[in-house]
């Protein structure tokens, strides 16, 4: 499919903010909402004992105040993506989806 930097500026325009974070350190501050992303796969299919496609997996976390935003929606939304879990964490709500991309 596409390239890091085409999913970042995808979920950027999903947010409608450039608070999109891939792979961000422990001490990083944050600004909420926003959307934190790494990549936690690689599929690779093979054809002859040879490696041809490789899809690459990423967790992508929603994060946001507001119990009932309306960004995991849209995040849902996306081709090849599929809703993991949901949770809160220091009063901040967490949507986790795994995409192909």
């Amino acid at each position: 499919m596409g390239s890091r930097l085409a999913l970042q500026t995808l979920l950027e325009t999903l947010l409608g903010s450039t608070n999109v974070y891939f792979q961000p350190p422990s001490t990083f501050q944050m600004s909420y909402p926003c959307i934190v992303y790494n990549r936690s796969d690689i599929d690779t299919a093979f054809a002859n004992n040879q490696p041809y496609k490789h899809e690459k997996t990423y967790t992508v976390t929603v994060i946001d105040d507001d119990p009932d935003s309306l960004i995991p929606d849209k995040v849902s939304a996306l081709p090849r993506c599929s809703f993991d879990r949901s949770f809160k964490a220091e009063q901040l709500n967490h949507d986790v989806f795994t995409i192909i991309y």
